[in-house]
């Protein structure tokens, strides 16, 4: 028998220990997708965002949600607007993710602008308000201060680039 043959030797009498990988539920991170939904008015034209009200946490945001296992982001932001707000909606560009903790936990919200094209609000468990509201009073109205960032990226994205 050769000396690189393991099936000779005795076993190791202290053997390292196995690790024990941590539940996956407290290390990977939440992932969730939204957008910043907006119209121009039906009375002046002007821009307005659409935030919402959840009364679990008595705040307002952007529509937003988790992901389904496998969903693409772009859906479940998609999804997430229609089922919070009753509004269909069509993506354009993708705006700055979200990076925080939520329970303790690490989640990123994916955001894309999206305009409202149809639909109509009907007041559920999860959101039972809406507002649309002109860009500066959206900022202030918002709960999150990280929110009031993608007031900026998307009124960026109506201007032409220099």
């Amino acid at each position: 028998m050769s000396p690189s043959d393991s099936s000779s030797r005795p076993a190791d009498p202290d053997p390292e220990p196995t690790p024990v990988p941590a539940p996956a539920a407290l290390t990977l991170t939440v992932q969730a997708a939204g957008c910043v939904l907006w119209r121009h008015s039906p009375v002046g034209g002007t821009l307005e965002l659409c935030l919402v009200h959840r009364p679990k946490y008595d705040d307002w945001s952007w529509p937003k949600g988790k992901l389904k296992h496998g969903e693409d982001p772009l859906a479940g932001a998609l999804r997430e607007v229609a089922e919070e707000t009753g509004h269909w909606a069509v993506p354009a560009v993708e705006l700055p993710s979200a990076h925080y903790l939520a329970n303790g936990r690490p989640k990123r919200v994916r955001y894309w602008a999206a305009e409202a094209v149809g639909g109509t609000f009907t007041p559920n468990d999860e959101v039972d308000r809406i507002l649309w509201l002109p860009p500066h009073r959206a900022r202030r109205r918002l709960t999150e201060p990280r929110d009031a960032d993608l007031v900026d990226a998307l009124l960026a994205t109506f201007r032409p680039a220099r």
